[in-house]
């Protein structure tokens, strides 16, 4: 019926989407792209066709463009991979909801609050590929380069306990863990966004940490504060921060990062780091002498001073706050897409912890 068009411009299996972004439910019926889709054909490459998409009350539909030879497709999926800070989920559930004692007496209040709201998100529209990412221990490789670096010291052992439980939560609802031991959270998230961000439609780093805005690329990759339902895209790190997400490690590095145990330099701020860096972007770019940054800065001549005095200091304190993109992951993307929550294995946690109020909470099971 339909006939097949060679075309040397898409890549084999691959496919090409010029267009508009996805509008939102609330926006009115619009075209927002087009797909070129191609696959190999015995020794060459020919093209399946071209689909236009649009969106209505939120929902995808697809249609075949007049006047276009079109072959089979089986289906175009709009994909948003969302990574969320299983650390910083668990942090804020121990300190934001009452304690909870498990029958055998363990405290797993953190738990069920992790529990909860991961399945919510999952229940948000356009949450198909999710994946979290731990700390198994507080401690990471960063720790041998900085003595002053972040510890589990001081972390609650009611807290610390649960990690393990939370791992396994994740396994239940069906949602891949990446329980990071040499390395931290945040470099798999780091290493996720980076790896599949030109795979899917969007990457949405679900944590309000500013160390993760360095993971941000235009509207491509963002973080969301699901908290207090924050978007950042680039415009947005640029707006909060006063540079953009290639200059996030400088700062860091200039102002410190009391959660991470970065001192910064004395005299630094948010306010010095952002003027001089969002002129010059790095530190190895800021001239020596206060004359020649070209921005007016309080204080310039000293804080000129310090830079150059404590320059091994400030490079190593930007090593430290530089996430990485060569984390251990073994999943693929497809991995990563959620098919529903394991029936038997969440029960049998739901039965051990008590969690007798969630049983029924799954909307999917596998």
């Amino acid at each position: 019926m339909f006939g097949l068009l060679p075309n040397p411009f898409v890549p084999d299996g691959g496919a090409d989407r010029v267009g508009e972004p996805v509008p939102s439910a609330a926006q009115s019926v619009e075209s927002v792209s087009h797909f070129l889709v191609a696959r190999p054909v015995g020794s060459g490459l020919l093209a399946i066709g071209v689909l236009q998409l649009f969106a209505q009350g939120g929902e995808l539909f697809a249609e075949f463009v007049p006047g276009v030879g079109l072959g089979f497709v089986d289906r175009i999926v709009v994909v948003r991979l969302h990574l969320l800070d299983g650390t910083y989920e668990l942090f804020r559930a121990f300190y934001g909801r009452p304690a909870r004692q498990a029958p055998d007496g363990r405290e797993v209040g953190a738990t069920l609050g992790v529990i909860e709201t991961t399945l919510s998100l999952l229940r948000e529209p356009g949450v198909t590929h999710l994946a979290s990412a731990t700390d198994t221990v507080i401690e990471s490789f960063r720790n041998d380069m900085f003595a002053g670096y972040k510890t589990g010291a001081g972390v609650d052992p009611l807290l610390m306990a649960q990690f393990p439980l939370v791992e396994r939560a994740f396994a239940t609802i069906g949602v891949v863990c990446w329980g990071m031991l040499e390395y931290e959270a945040d470099d798999a998230i780091a290493t996720a966004a980076w790896r599949w961000c030109e795979d899917v439609e969007q990457v949405v780093i679900c944590t309000p940490d500013k160390d993760m805005c360095q993971c941000v690329i235009g509207d491509r990759v963002v973080t969301l504060n699901r908290r207090e339902q924050i978007v950042l895209d680039e415009d947005g790190v640029k707006a909060k921060f006063g540079v953009g997400p290639e200059s996030i490690p400088d700062y860091l590095a200039l102002v410190g990062d009391t959660a991470d145990g970065v001192p910064g330099l004395p005299g630094w701020g948010p306010k010095s780091a952002a003027t001089v860096l969002g002129r010059w972007r790095h530190l190895e770019a800021i001239p020596t002498r206060a004359e020649d940054w070209e921005v007016t800065v309080r204080g310039a001549p000293k804080l000129a001073a310090t830079l150059t005095e404590r320059v091994e200091d400030v490079f190593l304190y930007r090593d430290l706050t530089t996430l990485r993109k060569d984390a251990e992951l073994k999943e693929e993307l497809s991995d990563l897409e959620w098919k529903g929550v394991d029936r038997a294995a969440f029960l049998e946690l739901c039965d051990e912890l008590g969690f007798d109020d969630v049983r029924t909470r799954p909307h999917l099971w596998q």
